[in-house]
């Protein structure tokens, strides 16, 4: 199917996306939980909420460009919140539920917010010191009500009677308003994640964000009247895309209450869709994998044989190749033994799962897609508003992060880094003119690229392959480059690993710190004659250390010799953004990580070194 090109039109913002969503009168566009039932939400009553709450943002003082911050987890307000904002011709600031009180007092006061949505007490009361630094915020709004001193906190239900007073006064403003966005207008600040020092603020415009959400509906095949689970945060642009993508397409959309709720809610919901990260499907088949174990030895030699039948059927596939009949009938057995019931327990809809955030281990792909789960890896930045580029059910290249999408541009300079450069690429960086100038440039011809910080390689079909991260490489001690996320994502095929971080800057041979997979463990321990004990006992066991050892030896065994890992530290611990060691967006703070652990690194070097030099 070929990518024909999108022509842009002035009034392509998302207000025009809006408008365009609403006009589908759709009766169940929006559905959210209240206790254990579903509530619906129609497109004309989600337009009068949006109408309203952006009438009485203006009605605090709101006027084009300023900024109103969102802390709280995913909600149906949230939604409205964004696009009422957005609607007033403000610009919206989302910052993670989960972000340290600190670093939210340092995004408010970087951005300038005037007005901030929070979600509970829970969450006011987490931030409130935080608040108190932060020397433009003149008005707190709380979805649910707040117990606080008088005149901290506003409740959404009095921000609605404002809006509706402020409408009745000048019933034309709302659509005055609306129009004075143009596709230039800034949409949103959003902060990075901050691998390295203080988060930066992402400038993106309504262009930005609207030609991202037009070029990927063109090709993401979306039919009206089906259906979406969203779990991911939307304070991420990966998911807000999407909610925009259902949205203008006229996709339902079902809140999930929490990551925790997924399970419970793919089996109520029964989706045809759903974006995630590979967090939640490497957890997914880690579960299914301890589900079969449990079972006994011959449940688990079935469950492993037909997930290794389901991979090899989707190898030959995802090649162009037709599986011969002795693999059909195999596959048609593993089908009806194990993998129905996958795709039973997912709700026995899923038509595509979307992958992006973070590498997709391509073994973990290739299982779900032989069991019907089609996985499609993308890539993108929130420099990119977000898709560069993304696999399509008509053009899934398992192992890349697909094609550009139409409008986007795609090239490799010479030191490998990704560049990429259409009208999704953002304005820059907030108040930061030189690492706006570092990160984005201008050719002879004026078009301007992103620099990704990514290192990879296209093939003859234009299909992208990321390497790592331009920073992450780490050079040995021997002078060899070793990019650290391809030996992380072999190592974590293993049922008995959760969590992996390769280190070695520096060093003769690199290592790998672990966090195993304590259930599969446990599993293994009680199978195996060993006491049952606490994680951190367990993992002293030598037995358990050889296990780790040998599965590491295992699933490395192809890479070069200089790139094999030779130590592994296990930590008993899972490295969680609470404690810092994880970006919001699941991305892993190496820096932070190496730095708690740095005695203990250096003591498992110099043991493997001196037992070297001793051989």
């Amino acid at each position: 199917m070929p990518d024909a090109p999108v022509v842009y039109q002035p009034n392509e913002t998302l207000i025009a996306l809006f408008r365009h969503a609403v006009a589908r009168d759709k009766q169940d566009l929006l559905n959210f939980r209240r206790g254990d039932v579903w509530q619906k939400m129609s497109a004309r009553e989600l337009e009068q909420q949006v109408r309203t709450v952006a009438m009485g943002l203006y009605a605090l003082g709101v006027r084009a460009g300023d900024r109103v911050g969102l802390l709280s987890e995913n909600r149906v307000e949230w939604t409205i919140a964004d696009l009422a904002t957005l609607n007033c011709g403000a610009a919206d600031v989302p910052v993670y539920a989960t972000q340290a009180p600190k670093q939210v007092a340092y995004i408010l006061n970087d951005a300038g917010v005037e007005i901030l949505f929070i979600s509970n007490q829970a969450q006011y009361d987490r931030v409130r010191e935080a608040l108190n630094t932060c020397t433009t915020l003149r008005v707190i709004i709380s979805f649910d009500d707040v117990q606080a001193p008088a005149g901290k906190v506003m409740s959404f239900a009095d921000l609605l009677n404002w809006g509706r007073a402020a409408d009745e006064a000048e019933p034309q403003l709302y659509q005055t308003l609306q129009d004075s966005v143009t596709p230039d207008t800034l949409a949103t600040l959003i902060y990075t994640s901050g691998t390295t020092g203080d988060p930066k603020g992402v400038m993106l415009s309504h262009r930005n964000l609207a030609s991202n959400v037009l070029n990927n509906v063109e090709i993401a095949e979306l039919t009206a009247g089906e259906v979406a689970l969203s779990f991911l945060p939307f304070s991420h642009i990966f998911e807000r895309n999407a909610i925009n993508m259902y949205l203008y397409a006229g996709v339902a959309v079902y809140y999930a209450q929490s990551v925790d709720s997924v399970a419970r809610d793919l089996l109520d919901v029964r989706p045809h869709f759903m974006t995630s990260v590979p967090r939640l499907f490497e957890k997914i088949y880690a579960r299914a994998m301890e589900k079969a174990e449990a079972g006994g030895a011959v449940m688990a030699a079935i469950a492993h044989w037909s997930i290794e039948v389901a991979k090899e059927w989707a190898r030959l596939v995802n090649r162009g190749e037709t599986p011969g009949l002795f693999l059909r009938l195999k596959h048609q057995l593993a089908d009806k033994l194990v993998l129905a019931k996958w795709r039973a327990a997912m709700g026995g809809r899923i038509r595509a799962l979307v992958s992006g955030g973070a590498p997709l281990a391509p073994e973990l792909a290739f299982a779900f897609y032989g069991a019907g789960l089609p996985i499609y890896q993308g890539y993108g930045l929130t420099e990119s508003s977000p898709t560069i580029t993304t696999n399509r059910t008509y053009a899934n290249r398992i192992g890349s992060v697909g094609q550009a999408i139409p409008g986007v541009t795609v090239k490799i300079a010479e030191d490998g880094e990704i560049l990429a450069s259409g009208p999704n690429i953002m304005q820059g960086y907030y108040g930061r003119e030189e690492e706006t100038s570092e990160t984005l440039t201008r050719d002879a011809d004026g078009h301007i690229w992103l620099h990704t910080g990514d290192v990879g390689h296209l093939d003859a079909d234009g299909f992208l392959f990321i390497t790592d991260r331009k920073k992450d490489l780490l050079k040995t001690s021997g002078g060899k480059y070793i990019a650290p996320q391809p030996i992380e994502n072999a190592i974590k095929r293993s049922r008995f690993i959760n969590q992996v971080v390769v280190i070695g800057e520096g060093r003769k041979f690199p290592a790998a710190m672990i966090v195993p997979q304590i259930d599969a463990l446990q599993a293994y321990a009680a199978q195996n004659g060993l006491s049952q004990q606490a994680p951190h006992e367990l993992l002293k066991q030598p037995q358990i250390r050889r296990l780790i050892e040998d599965e590491v030896a295992k699933f490395t065994n192809d890479l070069s010799q200089y790139e094999k890992v030779k130590a592994v530290l296990l930590l008993d611990r899972e490295l969680s953004v609470e404690n810092g060691e994880l970006t919001p967006t699941l991305k892993v703070k190496r820096r932070v990580v190496v730095e708690k652990h740095q005695q203990e690194i250096e003591k498992l070097y110099h043991e493997k070194e001196s037992s070297h030099a001793g051989g």
